[in-house]
């Protein structure tokens, strides 16, 4: 398994080891003792505690979420099939990088995986039809929690490369499209270095 640092500490891009032939393929997507290892730990020594999976259209872009403490998520995000353009953004108040994004590229063919601790705003686009996007929580879905920021914040200028993939206009929900700026967003996340 390899580990890449981003610019943004805390968020973590995880290659894990493929094992291929003309059969196909195997590949270990989880193993909490050798995640751990890596740094990568669900919060006061907890595990993950819920799977979502979403299929989208190419175009289909969700985001940018995020729960607020106490229920905020950790989250392991992956492709099973198809291809996304993930996006984390820094919301953790007296971090060096708040305000900044990170983004990468996750895929079918890739198998690459994206770490984002809790305290970052999440979102994708995806970028083929049939896109099946998976990712692991450390907290449980919350309603009372839940938050947003526009996708198309000026203030962030997140390159979500729209052009780059032919996508001429995002499909985004009624409810993502009503998402606040960024600045108007009550974040209860303190950066502790």
């Amino acid at each position: 398994m390899k580990i890449t640092k981003t610019k943004i500490e805390g968020l973590l891009i995880i290659e894990p080891q493929v094992f291929g032939d003309e059969r196909g393929f195997f590949v270990e997507t989880y193993n909490k003792k050798k995640y751990q290892e890596a740094g990568i730990n669900p919060p006061a020594g907890g595990e993950f505690v819920q799977d979502n999976l979403s299929k989208s259209s190419k175009g289909v872009l969700r985001g940018l979420h995020f729960q607020k403490p106490p229920f905020a998520q950790g989250k392991l995000a992956q492709v099973i099939t198809g291809k996304v353009l993930d996006v984390a953004v820094d919301i953790r108040h007296g971090s060096p990088t708040f305000g900044e994004w990170v983004s990468v590229e996750l895929s079918e063919e890739n198998k690459k995986q994206f770490w984002l601790p809790a305290g970052f705003a999440h979102g994708f686009v995806s970028l083929e039809d049939n896109t099946i996007f998976n990712y692991k929580c450390t907290n449980f879905y919350a309603l009372e929690s839940e938050d947003a920021i526009a996708w198309d914040d000026k203030d962030l200028n997140v390159d979500w490369q729209l052009e780059k993939y032919g996508i001429v206009e995002p499909i985004v929900s009624e409810k993502d499209q009503k998402n606040p700026a960024f600045k108007e967003i009550d974040s209860d996340f303190i950066y502790k270095n």
